[in-house]
């Protein structure tokens, strides 16, 4: 099931030639959305071993995307750390919290989701002083009609693989505490990078 998921999510098209100017958003999101979902096929060894987690993911796609793009956005720091500061590293919760912008946990946020955008959870520590967030990276097609939303995570066991899945069955199937609905109380919402909300 996971090549026909690959081959869907890889199918967005890259445009021929890097804009001079700024680049655009949707070639941004592009690459984000190809460079998350090749982790499920072969990790790169780009992406250093200690920081394959969920927002090692996120942080790994994004350099990417940029660092091909607009490398002077990665040299200052891509993200902001916990201080809110610009950094290079940003946990899960530092993402969240200064990186991304909540879009909402409703369906209508979920209607307005675009590749790069994330579904964020809190999950029970197994014991521990508190909760840990969980971060997807959406996939979405350029034609809804055509295909599927798609969400990449990497589970954060040492040595995990990255994972595909639609987001749909990821609604009607998971366990409760990892449905993207408004009734889960673990589900924190959508989010978008902030540099992408109007």
């Amino acid at each position: 099931m996971l090549a026909p998921l690959l081959t869907l999510a890889l199918a967005l098209a890259t445009p021929d030639a890097v804009p001079a100017s700024a680049p655009s958003e949707a070639l941004l999101r592009r690459l984000v959305a190809e460079t998350a979902v090749a982790q499920a096929r072969a990790i790169d060894p780009a992406w250093e071993e200690r920081q394959r987690d969920c927002a090692g993911l996120v942080r790994f796609a994004y350099r990417t995307a940029y660092r091909q793009l607009a490398p002077a956005r990665v040299a200052e720091g891509l993200f902001r750390g916990p201080d809110g500061r610009p950094a290079h590293f940003a946990d899960a919760a530092s993402l969240v919290r200064w990186s991304f912008a909540p879009l909402g946990r409703d369906e209508r946020a979920r209607a307005a989701l675009r590749s790069g955008d994330l579904a964020a959870f809190a999950r029970d520590d197994d014991g521990g002083p508190g909760l840990v967030m969980h971060l997807m990276l959406v996939v979405a097609p350029d034609d809804p009609a055509h295909a599927q939303t798609l969400v990449v995570y990497h589970p954060g066991e040492p040595g995990a693989a990255v994972r595909v899945g639609r987001l749909d069955e990821l609604i009607r199937d998971a366990p409760g505490g990892w449905r993207p609905v408004p009734e889960n109380p673990l589900f924190l919402g959508f989010y978008r990078f902030k540099e992408w909300t109007p």
